[in-house]
């Protein structure tokens, strides 16, 4: 594991049963429920797409979804930087002011 790695100490899954998130069909679901909220998610799912890992849920993905996502995006070589630039402008974009939630009060 290299220094970038390191995100798998923080994430949701760390204390679930691995078993709970190699699983087919269905129970799938379940599995991605653990994603929901993990703080590691973006580095969870770039380091899955990066390594073409087959199996598992990565990321709230399934192993069908990520192969999907592949399949869309031939030409990217790095998802980390990718998914790492979208978060960063994302929270640019929600962080403006007050992000608009003042005038949502009232």
């Amino acid at each position: 594991m290299d220094t970038d790695d390191k995100w798998g100490a923080h994430a949701a899954c760390r204390t679930t049963d691995p078993e709970e998130l190699f699983v087919e069909g269905a129970t799938q679901n379940s599995a991605k429920a653990v994603c929901t909220g993990c703080p590691v998610r973006t580095e969870c799912l770039a380091h899955a797409l990066d390594r073409r890992i087959e199996h598992g849920v990565w990321g709230g993905m399934t192993e069908r979804e990520r192969r999907a996502l592949l399949r869309r995006r031939p030409t990217v070589t790095s998802w980390r930087r990718l998914l790492e630039a979208a978060r960063t402008a994302y929270d640019r974009q929600a962080r403006p002011g007050d992000g608009g939630r003042s005038t949502a009060a009232g």
